[in-house]
């Protein structure tokens, strides 16, 4: 084995060194090819310019002219007489009764033509015969050194021009890419080293599974002979899966800085452009370029741009993409994995991905780059916080538990955004109260101070709130809340009640899904008992409770009339978890009838509650129009004012996750644990709306 290796390292470099010939070869025949069509178009335009501007005449026509007084000047050469006309000659009528005019048929009519040309005759009175009439003449004297020097001049400068122009239009249509068109099917990866990368796995937190998946393809890298020696391979690929802004790419960099090898770094819309077959090449370019540098990785991001399924319900039939696919198949079962080439893609939407690219000997593994848990999310606020001056009052278990369902970028947002407040506010270091203010404006936006609400509408909203927030405390079910305001925010929302889960949720019962949905009912509950109208407010009041309501019957087997029936299938899980059925519309009719069902009835259990606690409702909606947000210690602390009887049992503590004392009013903040309903299928929440409602001013 030791002498085959120089023998195939030398094969590889002459085989390269072909390849380099090869691509020479082609780019001298296209320039040689260019510049003859070129030298065609030049000489073919010059000969027409020619015609036009300079047109032969006989030596009698000239005589003639002459003798007639159109002649302005003639230039006397060794062969030929170049003969100007004057200039009122050429601006004259056609004369069809001058015979001898008509013979020159461009003289009357052309106003395009400068000069003539006749050949020169041994004349010996030509002289004489210019002056007696009045006409210029000058010799010059033919050079055939100046009239090459002349003629090259003449077809290389513009033929220069044409070529720098010709190129710079090449390198445009190519994309931008190596070479321009020349180079078109070469590939855009970018390569990078450890030095440029600079990202290790201590950058990367709350993906403890994923790090550790990725490590032990790292240590291959680094010791191979002790996997090899027990018979073990490389794996040829592995494929992050999650959704957007978890830390797919980020992992990928970061198994490249911590093996120390070259890093091929390009998205999969960069294997195809505007000419067909090009994806395909660039697929052999990149194969070519990573087995020079192994043991390196190569990293695709995105790659259900090109990985998408031959199968048309995912919209295949695109020759194009299926041949860069073709291609990129064949690459991963064509090279060897001994070489330490390391494939690693990631994506968002593993289920439109063609079966053939997913199976073991392509990607071997397949990692899933989940949300992070509360010990995640605790971990990634302290990685993001490293190079953030922080003050004693920050409390991340605080803001993971208010954070449920965040990613990684998420979490980064509001890291920087919680710097930016305290600098802001003219602090040096950030607190607990920049950090929770940081997590009400990536979910519902800034303080919306310019808004100015009518007195009869303040009142209606702070109804609205108050009947979520009482409610709430009135089922143990219920997660606590931890501020109420009724302050406008820029993401559209009039006011919103925030709740914190007590701890990490990861599944939810039928009984917290049932709070869920009269808690969402309780705004407009509250608006019909206290105003005796209802409004737009509850809009998405009444999305979420149907959208659960909904779940519960179709996906958690959770209504008598259907029992453990699946109704419904989640796509695109990672992304926006569009719920798609699968039964038919007759039985589609009859889930509508259930739904509905189940939100009347958490209607008349709000308002049931709402009605007997109809002073308390009173006492917090003026206090909230008062000062417009309360904490959820102030909340409570009303609350058992007006019922000094109800057993704290039953009422649900708000107080248990509330801002440390002291903490200015309105600077708490959460959201509701929507993690759970992530994972059963639900779907991403959108954030415009946590657990509040959007007053619709149309």
């Amino acid at each position: 084995m030791n002498n085959n290796g120089p023998n195939q390292q030398n094969s590889g470099d002459g085989n390269n060194q072909n390849n380099n010939n090869g691509r020479n070869g082609q780019s001298i025949l296209w320039f040689v090819v260019v510049t003859l069509v070129v030298l065609f178009l030049m000489s073919t335009l010059t000969n027409n310019m020619r015609n036009i501007t300079k047109q032969e005449i006989s030596y009698s026509d000239f005589m003639t002219m002459v003798e007639d007084g159109k002649v302005e000047k003639v230039v006397i050469k060794s062969t030929t007489l170049e003969i100007t006309p004057k200039e009122d000659t050429q601006d004259e009528s056609e004369d069809a009764a001058d015979s001898i005019t008509n013979s020159l048929p461009t003289l009357p009519m052309s106003s395009s033509v400068k000069t003539y040309t006749t050949v020169r005759l041994n004349d010996e009175e030509l002289v004489q015969f210019l002056q007696e009439h009045d006409v210029d003449f000058v010799g010059e004297n033919d050079s055939t050194a100046s009239y090459w020097i002349g003629s090259v001049l003449s077809f290389m400068i513009p033929l220069v021009i044409v070529w720098i122009l010709l190129g710079f239009l090449m390198r445009r249509m190519g994309g931008g890419g190596a070479g321009g068109i020349m180079g078109v099917g070469k590939s855009n990866a970018k390569m990078y080293v450890q030095e440029k990368t600079g990202v290790t796995f201590a950058d990367v937190a709350g993906q403890d599974e994923a790090k550790e998946s990725l490590q032990e393809v790292v240590d291959f890298l680094h010791n191979p002979q002790k996997y090899e020696e027990i018979g073990a391979k490389l794996p040829k690929g592995a494929l992050l899966v999650g959704s957007p802004g978890t830390g797919k790419t980020l992992l990928a960099k970061a198994v490249a800085g911590e093996a120390n090898v070259p890093f091929f770094s390009l998205a999969g819309s960069d294997f195809v452009e505007m000419f067909v077959g090009v994806g395909a090449s660039r697929v052999r370019d990149l194969f070519k370029e990573a087995q020079k540098n192994a043991p390196c990785i190569i990293f695709i991001d995105e790659i259900d741009a090109i990985g998408k399924s031959r199968d048309s319900v995912y919209g295949g039939g695109n020759d194009e993409r299926e041949q860069t696919l073709n291609q990129l198949l064949a690459e991963m079962d064509g090279f060897d994995s001994s070489k330490g080439v390391l494939i690693l893609a990631a994506t968002n939407r593993p289920e439109i991905l063609d079966k053939a690219l997913l199976r073991p000997g392509r990607f071997d593994r397949r990692i899933i780059v989940d949300k992070p848990d509360l010990k995640g999310r605790i971990a990634t606020l302290k990685v993001h916080s490293k190079n953030v001056k922080m003050d004693e009052t920050v409390d991340f278990e605080e803001i993971g538990l208010a954070t449920a369902g965040c990613v990684g970028s998420d979490l980064a947002n509001m890291i920087n955004e919680a710097a930016i407040n305290a600098v802001k506010h003219g602090r040096k270091a950030i607190n607990q109260s920049d950090l929770f203010e940081s997590v009400e404006v990536v979910i519902a936006g800034k303080e919306k101070k310019d808004r100015i609400m009518s007195p009869k509408e303040k009142r209606l909203v702070a109804y609205h709130e108050v009947g979520h927030a009482l409610v709430t405390a009135l089922m143990k079910a219920a997660e606590p809340v931890q501020k109420i305001t009724i302050v406008p925010r820029t993401m559209g929302s009039l006011g919103y009640t925030l709740q914190t889960p007590e701890e990490e949720k990861f599944l939810q019962t039928k009984a917290e899904l049932e709070a869920r949905i009269i808690t969402y009912m309780a705004g407009r509950a509250a608006e019909e008992i206290t105003s005796d109208t209802i409004t737009t407010g509850a809009s998405n009041d009444i999305e979420m409770a149907t959208r659960i309501a909904r779940a519960m019957v179709t996906q958690f087997g959770m209504s008598d009339e259907f029992g453990m029936m699946g109704l419904e299938s989640i796509e695109s899980r990672y992304l926006d978890g569009r719920a798609v059925k699968t039964c038919g519309d007759e039985t589609i009719a009859q889930v509508d009838d259930v739904v509905k069902q189940m939100i009347n009835d958490a209607y008349a259990k709000a308002k049931q509650m709402l009605i007997e606690y109809r002073e308390t409702l009173e006492k917090i909606a003026d206090y909230l129009y008062e000062h417009e947000t309360i904490t959820g210690k102030e909340f409570m602390d009303i609350f058992r004012e007006m019922n000094p009887d109800y057993d704290s049992d039953d009422a649900k503590d708000t107080t248990l996750r509330t801002v440390a004392d002291g903490a200015e009013a309105g600077k708490a903040g959460g959201w509701e644990d929507q993690l759970t309903l992530e994972d059963f299928g639900l779907g991403q929440t959108k954030k415009e709306a946590p657990d509040e409602d959007i007053f619709d001013e149309e």
